[in-house]
């Protein structure tokens, strides 16, 4: 089994692969990740897997024709049965060496990927070329079927992978969660806000910044609100951020606390959760964390669908999980915090254990995992037949 993934950071795709290979390992097979590598690597290794560096994050044509060259060798030396890609520039040199070597191609789209132009539709488009393509949620199976067509026989939802053991309020400690509100300088009064995330544009953390402004004209006191994702200093985003808590007057309620946070121990330390992408990114692990953490969930609708996060007038009230708002309104976003921040702590814990509760009975990990051995099954079965 080889897996392509530009890098093996901190993303969904990068998470996924390590995800990927200890799903196979487990079941008795090989998994090969390909990449550019990062930090995870050592955890490809250590859990069965064989990384193989290969510069398939690049989108230099000349790179990505040498990278599909150096694939198709690996493919025929290792005698993989099936190639999965776990992102656009990887899934140009994975395709080709897979259908040089006649193996059946998947790929995983994480979210709706921006379209400008015809050039970018087309970049974009090898995602839609998998033999199976999974979609995470509903609404990017949505997005791919209506920007390329694709057959419904092609197309499978499948949730990211999810490691509930990991998000568990019974195995994180009280310790965790106080150490990192005394090192966010959060009183216990304080009622803490978590925004995970990589700082990028997508995730919205300048959105969460208007709504924090309208929250101090509302005069809403006693709460702050913590950035806990990586910066990886590709965009001059985290410097926008900054020139808009400075402008907006934010700097004594926004904490950014970067890469280093614990994120379970963030949901323990955190009264909510909150998550405003900009763009569809089907099934977030952090939503589903958050929730499983027992902590109340704010989402835009391109953040998490119906069936994740349970939010009036979806459902009645007493069956809420949290809100959702419309993506992109930081009206909507700061009605909704005011909303969750006004309720008692009592009444937050009940709708955060209601979300604990719905999340572990819906993204069951045995059932997923047998479910994605079953499509390489499946596509790897329908291949050879063809």
């Amino acid at each position: 089994m080889l897996i392509a993934v530009p890098t093996l950071e901190s993303g969904a795709a990068d998470t996924n692969a390590l995800d990927l290979v200890k799903l196979l390992h487990a079941a008795g097979h090989r998994p090969i990740v390909v990449s550019n590598g990062g930090k995870l690597t050592g955890a490809v290794i250590a859990n069965g897997g064989e990384f193989v560096a290969m510069n398939v994050a690049s989108k230099n044509p000349l790179v990505m024709m040498q990278c599909a060259r150096q694939l198709s060798m690996l493919i025929a030396q290792r005698k993989c049965d099936v190639v999965h890609a776990l992102g656009r520039a990887p899934a140009w040199s994975a395709y080709a060496a897979a259908r040089i070597n006649g193996k059946p191609f998947v790929t995983t789209w994480y979210k709706g990927f921006r379209e400008q132009n015809a050039l970018k539709h087309f970049y974009n488009g090898v995602m839609a070329k998998g033999d199976r393509v999974i979609a995470t949620g509903e609404d990017i199976a949505d997005l791919v079927r209506d920007r390329y067509d694709t057959p419904p026989a092609r197309l499978a939802v499948l949730p990211a992978m999810f490691d509930a053991a990991q998000f568990d309020p019974q195995t994180v400690t009280a310790e965790r969660g106080d150490r990192l509100r005394r090192e966010w300088g959060a009183s216990p009064s304080c009622r803490v806000v978590v925004a995970p995330g990589r700082m990028v544009r997508r995730k919205g953390h300048h959105l969460i910044v208007r709504a924090a402004a309208r929250l101090k004209e509302a005069g809403v006191r006693d709460f702050m609100i913590v950035f806990t994702g990586e910066d990886q200093g590709r965009t001059s985003y985290t410097g926008e951020l900054w020139d808009l808590i400075a402008s907006t007057g934010t700097n004594d309620v926004i904490r950014l606390a970067g890469s280093g946070a614990d994120l379970p121990a963030s949901f323990a330390a955190a009264n909510v959760a909150v998550f405003a992408s900009t763009q569809a990114e089907g099934t977030r692990r952090a939503v589903l964390g958050a929730q499983a953490m027992g902590v109340p969930t704010i989402a835009s609708d391109l953040s998490a669908g119906p069936e994740i996060v349970l939010s009036p007038p979806a459902v009645a009230e007493d069956r809420m999980t949290g809100l959702r708002f419309t993506s992109g309104d930081d009206a909507a976003l700061a009605a909704a915090l005011i909303r969750m921040l006004g309720l008692s702590e009592t009444a937050r814990r009940t709708i955060g254990l209601r979300g604990r509760d719905w999340i572990l009975a819906q993204h069951n990990p045995k059932d997923l995992a047998e479910r994605i051995l079953q499509l390489y099954v499946d596509v790897a079965g329908h291949r050879a037949q063809t």
